[in-house]
């Protein structure tokens, strides 16, 4: 339903929220629609552990009063329904890009928002942003209204549910796209056998082209870490650290309870000069091993979420068949149908208790 008000446009979106752990209300809540935005009705969206981290209740209990009531999910794509944008059409399937940077949010120029925007740092740690599902209504919503730069149209070549995995990948893209030199000839470790860490892996083998020879993955399944067949494998608690292969670039997909074991195994078996890429999310301190570190010269980065600019290159790597074979890998043999709140609740609640190594993977009907 549309109507217009004071010259613009508002939609009605069924919203559904996430009002305390484990519990969701419906709200009708009426959107405005301005000039270069679309409405999009979403389609397809998995769920994230960063999700599951609200829904369970296992984020500090200060965030969850600051950003409760909200709806989840931000990893997704939908079909435009309406649009004040000249370059996107209703009827198109569309990427959607949950980090959405202050100053598309407040129309103005990005030198114009905040240092981070304006300056080298990138939109990435915009101050004045938001992100879906991050207390800010995400994904489950009937009626979704987004600046049209934060869409992105799907190419006819990848379906919807392999586009439904490229916000998780568009993260690992930004967060190793500053060592595609390195990757020439570096090689490298990926410590996680959950989806970041597959994923990661993933995109460097098949973006990044670094052969099975020079990628070594690290898990504690060997049933998870068996479907990573296009690198070498390796059991954390069977693998030698100290006297085992060297590597120049690590990358931690852990996070958790894990992180710490992970990072201090990364810098174990460092070379000199070597960068460690941290991605995984804990809520504890992790303890680091920093003496090594500071002998070997090591670099260590962390990196959160990404930005509209790292969706195009994983978008056009999604086109190469071998590559969506890879990823149909951590989709599920069924995607599960939400029509309605309790649909929705019921997968939270499985997927919390199961906590499968593939994707859930939602198709909404509204």
């Amino acid at each position: 339903m549309t109507r217009t008000v004071d010259t613009l446009t508002t939609v009605q979106s069924r919203t559904y929220r996430l009002v305390q752990p484990g519990i969701m209300e419906e709200f009708l809540i009426d959107r405005v629609v301005r000039e270069n935005e679309v409405v999009i009705e979403p389609t397809l969206s998995s769920i994230c552990h960063a999700d599951l981290r609200y829904y369970t209740g296992k984020r500090r209990p200060e965030a969850l009063k600051k950003k409760l009531p909200m709806a989840l999910l931000h990893e997704g794509v939908g079909t435009i329904v309406a649009s004040k944008a000249p370059d996107l059409k209703p009827g198109q399937r569309v990427l959607i890009v949950p980090n959405i940077p202050g100053y598309l949010l407040d129309g103005v120029e990005p030198e114009d928002c905040c240092p981070a925007c304006s300056g080298e740092l990138g939109e990435n740690y915009c101050q004045r942003g938001r992100f879906l599902g991050s207390g800010y209504d995400g994904i489950a919503q009937s009626r979704l209204v987004m600046p049209a730069k934060s869409v992105l149209p799907i190419p006819d070549e990848v379906p919807d549910n392999i586009a439904v995995l490229a916000e998780l990948i568009s993260v690992s893209y930004q967060a190793i796209k500053h060592l595609k030199d390195s990757f020439k000839t570096a090689k490298v470790a990926v410590f996680g056998d959950g989806p970041v860490g597959y994923l990661t892996s993933s995109l460097i083998h098949y973006l990044f082209r670094v052969e099975t020879e020079r990628l070594l993955a690290f898990g504690a399944i060997a049933e998870k870490l068996n479907e990573f067949q296009f690198a070498k494998r390796a059991l954390v608690q069977d693998y030698d650290f100290d006297n085992g292969e060297k590597v120049d670039i690590a990358i931690e997909c852990t996070g958790g309870h894990f992180s710490s074991s992970a990072v201090n195994q990364a810098i174990q078996m460092m070379n000199p000069g070597g960068r460690i890429i941290l991605m995984g999310v804990t809520e504890e301190l992790v303890s680091i091993n920093t003496r090594d570190v500071l002998e070997k010269g090591l670099i260590l980065v962390g990196s959160s979420r990404s930005t509209i600019p790292d969706y195009p290159p994983v978008v056009e790597a999604m086109k190469n068949p071998q590559y969506q074979k890879a990823l149909k890998r951590l989709l599920p043999t069924q995607v599960i149908g939400i029509h309605s709140i309790e649909d929705l609740k019921q997968s939270f609640d499985e997927t919390a208790e199961h906590r499968d190594w593939k994707k859930t993977v939602l198709d909404f009907h509204w």
